[in-house]
């Protein structure tokens, strides 16, 4: 079984509260980007490639970007381990992820990969579990996997896994991502950040015509992010300079998007960013 995982945007984010438990109430719009149904739709694939294939004996293979820690700590082991605890007759496979999507982006790349695997243990081995079940175990991974269980634009409350159907479609646009050589830790992003309740819902924004998204879709990392790392704030600019309808950051990461109409406009903007990592991307 070969998966083409996708990233995801956040489109606003904002920060309502903090919790007794030390972590924060949110509200953001996740909105999957990179793959449709399945299929990387953009002309230079945006994605990882999980691949699952029956074997005499359970391992695990990382190709292209790696990331640095002990296999016990990688969420895709910890997503194989966790279906592994639920379902004690899975049989033995050989795991292989081809890493492309930047780690440390606000894009989501890591909680896509554990979802991934364990919608993929799940229909390998007959669909034990609903996704409803698949969601809550996914939640035990990070906050962010639960979205890509169901992997459809939502709403999302909570810490992120509250989530509810939204009725966003931005079929057409085009995505342009930037992320420079800037790294947000989760510590930093959320160290300078006021909670607030937003006077307007993003229930209710998005429903608007993107064009008018700036000013009242934000998001609250931003204003303490930005600071710290000015060529956040510039690479927001320059985006709208270059014609974007809409720019924000994405998530706590330090990628930067802006939504443009036509591939064309999108891609001279891109020319800007040289010394970033950048991806085009068909919405």
């Amino acid at each position: 079984m070969i998966q083409f995982i996708n990233a995801k945007l956040n489109l606003g984010l904002n920060i309502v509260s903090r919790r007794p438990d030390g972590y924060h109430d949110l509200e953001t719009v996740f909105y999957p980007v990179g793959v449709h149904n399945g299929t990387p739709r953009n002309p230079e694939p945006f994605c990882d490639i999980l691949e699952i294939t029956p074997s005499a004996s359970t391992d695990f293979i990382f190709t292209g970007r790696t990331v640095d820690c002990p296999l016990e700590k990688n969420l895709v082991f910890k997503a194989w381990r966790l279906f592994k605890d639920c379902f004690r007759d899975l049989p033995h496979f050989s795991v292989r992820l081809e890493k492309h999507l930047p780690d440390g982006a606000g894009l989501g790349g890591g909680s896509a990969d554990a979802s991934f695997v364990l919608k993929s243990l799940n229909q390998l081995s007959g669909y034990p579990f609903s996704d409803s079940q698949l969601a809550d175990m996914a939640l035990r991974l990070g906050a962010d996997c639960p979205f890509f269980i169901y992997n459809a634009p939502c709403f999302a409350t909570g810490v992120g896994e509250v989530l509810t159907p939204c009725p966003l479609d931005l079929s057409g646009w085009w995505a342009l991502l930037v992320k420079p050589e800037v790294s947000v830790s989760t510590k930093e992003a959320f160290a300078g950040v006021v909670p607030r309740r937003p006077a307007r819902s993003l229930v209710d924004i998005v429903r608007l015509p993107v064009e008018e998204w700036n000013g009242l879709m934000v998001n609250d990392f931003e204003a303490s992010i930005f600071p710290n790392h000015p060529i956040l704030s510039s690479i927001k600019g320059a985006l709208l300079e270059e014609g974007a309808a809409f720019a924000s950051m994405s998530g706590s990461g330090s990628t930067v998007f802006g939504l443009f109409r036509d591939r064309e406009a999108a891609a001279v903007a891109m020319n800007q960013f040289d010394d970033c990592f950048t991806a085009l991307c068909l919405l």
